[in-house]
């Protein structure tokens, strides 16, 4: 019974970790916009927000044999907006916006697509091409400069499993601990009990790491040619940075309690003050 509890324990430390993190950096809009609001500054990600707004207003404005002309001239005026605090804030209303559609998606079972309103950016660049005179600039669509952050059938793989982690949440990382103390109250040697716990735990929480690490490859390696690599890395980076710390925090801990406790054993001054 005792083992049982201990494997439980284990199993349950990288669970915890994820449900915690999918429950309070991934579910929590306050949190999220925290941890992608640095991105603001991020230059793969600048410009990536560049080429989407002058793509996108492309699409919507027929400037004849002016058309590269004007794309370039709104690519290097989103580019110089990027740089300023009305961009800033721009980003995080964007982000907030994006997150909140997501959310709203997978409580409701919507399988539609979640767009990012770059609106509030392209409104910033159309009256800074309008003052520059640039020719029809006027013309610039607003409200229709939207990206596709995630399409209906990711929508549909990520329900699947966010929706249960984020239920379970603080409850996963709580029955990894009780299973813990439970285990080596009832085992026979616990001493042996607590090493081989903590090693387990360290174990379990360095194959989350590397986990993440297979995944952000994966992730990478199968975005389309039009999309930057350098920004979804960066994305990817900051949505994860929380887990990624929780992990090797977990494990450090882990390793370093085994280590405290075989010595323990070991070192006769340590053994008598224990």
């Amino acid at each position: 019974m005792a083992a049982l509890l201990l494997v439980l324990a284990c199993v349950l430390t990288p669970l915890g970790a994820l449900s915690t993190w999918a429950k309070y950096q991934i579910g929590d809009t306050e949190n999220y916009v925290a941890a992608m609001a640095p991105l603001a500054k991020d230059p793969d990600v600048q410009e990536a927000v560049a080429g989407a707004v002058a793509d996108e207003i492309g699409k919507h404005i027929d400037a004849g044999p002016l058309q590269g002309t004007l794309t370039a001239f709104v690519h290097e005026a989103v580019e110089s907006f990027t740089g300023t605090e009305a961009y800033r804030t721009a980003w995080n209303a964007a982000i907030r916006a994006a997150h909140e559609a997501v959310q709203r998606a997978l409580k409701s079972g919507d399988d539609g697509s979640v767009v990012i309103d770059l609106a509030p950016i392209t409104q910033e660049v159309k009256d800074q091409l309008v003052a520059d005179g640039v020719p029809f600039a006027r013309r610039i669509p607003v409200q229709h400069t939207e990206v596709e952050v995630m399409k209906s059938k990711d929508l549909v793989q990520l329900r699947k499993g966010l929706h249960m982690l984020q239920v379970a949440g603080i409850w996963l990382p709580v029955a990894a601990v009780l299973c813990a103390v439970a285990g080596i109250a009832l085992a026979v040697r616990r001493r042996r009990a607590v090493i081989a716990t903590a090693l387990g735990m360290a174990l379990a929480s360095a194959l989350l790491g590397l986990g993440l690490w297979i995944s952000r490859r994966l992730t990478l390696s199968d975005l389309p040619p039009d999309v930057s690599k350098g920004a979804a890395g960066a994305v990817f980076d900051a949505l994860t940075s929380s887990l990624r710390t929780a992990v090797w925090v977990i494990a450090a801990v882990g390793l370093v309690v085994a280590l405290a406790v075989y010595l323990s054993r070991r070192v006769p001054g340590l053994r008598r003050r224990a």
